[in-house]
């Protein structure tokens, strides 16, 4: 059996590095060595229901009245330098040949990282204000985006405007509980997931410096989402709506697949796909998460317990187990909107690319959305 004390000091030294939790990980693993933490686990005890097509709202047109308030409230809160955006940059992209995702060119001489980053300089150019845009990588895409960094200066963005930090690192077990060790010996490291951004963007200090320097809202969205921009119009519409938290859901199409916001137990928060009871039929729900959410950074202040889901993978043709938190979660603790965005055109507000084939066939519909 190997123990934790048992890995080699550099292993230990890169745990450590990356803010290893020594207590949680024992904990999970007793869990699944006793059988108290399994595939089963993850389904979402409760009453769960479609919600009311009320529970979301369709986005206004600018030129609307509302449109017109949203705007005008989401352009003065950034001239106020009120507004960040965290880009949540550490998947370990299995399905894109396990690359950096972020330094992979989306766009002839633009890389996914640059795109985003110059969606925002141009938000901040059209307000007159200042954002502060937080970068979370992980140990499997840190330095490669650090030196990705260095090479382009040309991204625009000021250094004190942006920051980056690290999400946590954990290790693989076996379905057994044990440490799994791939065939040369050597431990499975991971990222566990995006539910770790708030964590760490508070023991990083990014959090309290963004609130100390009047910063209230943040945008989150995933890297390989182009499509999720800095929008006034929504950040106009979450601040008016005095909520903590704004879900965006787009429209589903079929084959697709992932969370959606469900009423459980009388409230709506959204659960990932994997979590649904075996019984509920989800195509009663007619959107999903698109995993971009402006949420107030005053809630991000303390922890949350977000679920430990349970994820089955194949290493080197062997049955691991890891552990991953979902930020979505965070809508079953705050009070929440749900937003429904487009997903075609010039407007789209959901375009991700999962696999290199995505990449080569959205060529056209990406020089559409990112101008």
């Amino acid at each position: 059996m190997t123990e934790l004390d048992d890995l080699s000091p550099e292993t230990l030294q890169v745990l450590d590095r990356y803010g290893f939790d020594r207590a949680r990980f024992n904990t999970l693993r007793q869990q699944v060595a006793d059988g108290t933490l399994t595939l089963e686990s993850n389904t979402v005890t409760g009453r769960v229901q479609a919600p009311e097509s009320h529970a979301w709202a369709e986005l206004p047109r600018p030129s609307s009245d509302e449109g017109k308030a949203a705007l005008e409230v989401g352009k003065k809160a950034i001239a106020n330098g009120e507004v960040g955006v965290v880009i949540l940059n550490g998947g370990m992209a299995t399905r894109f040949g396990g690359v950096v995702k972020g330094i992979v060119e989306a766009l002839p001489g633009r890389s996914f990282l640059s795109l985003k980053l110059q969606n925002v300089m141009n938000e901040a150019r059209d307000a007159g204000g200042r954002i502060q845009v937080f970068l979370m990588n992980s140990f499997a895409t840190d330095e490669s985006t650090r030196q990705h960094l260095d090479e382009n200066r040309n991204f625009l963005v000021p250094d004190d405007d942006l920051s980056l930090f690290t999400q946590g690192i954990s290790l693989r077990l076996t379905p057994e509980g044990e440490i799994f060790l791939h065939d040369d010996g050597a431990p499975s490291c991971y990222g566990p997931g995006h539910g770790d951004c708030p964590t760490y963007l508070r023991s990083s200090g990014c959090l309290a410096r963004f609130r100390n320097s009047g910063g209230k809202h943040l945008l989150l969205s995933n890297v390989d989402n182009l499509a999720a921009r800095l929008d006034p119009l929504l950040i106009g519409l979450h601040v008016l709506s005095k909520c903590e938290l704004t879900a965006e859901v787009a429209p589903k199409w079929p084959g697709d697949a992932g969370g959606a916001p469900a009423l459980v137990d009388g409230k709506v928060w959204v659960i990932e796909g994997f979590r649904f009871p075996a019984d509920f039929d989800q195509e009663q729900i007619p959107v999903f998460n698109t995993n971009t959410f402006t949420v107030n950074a005053d809630a991000l202040t303390k922890d949350y317990e977000l679920t430990p889901c349970y994820v089955r993978k194949t290493v080197e043709g062997r049955d691991a187990v890891q552990f991953e938190t979902l930020v979505g979660e965070l809508t079953r603790f705050l009070s929440s909107q749900y937003a429904k965005v487009n997903r075609a055109g010039k407007s789209s507000r959901f375009f991700p690319i999962k696999t290199p084939q995505d990449l080569a066939d959205g060529q056209e519909d990406l020089r559409l959305i990112c101008g």
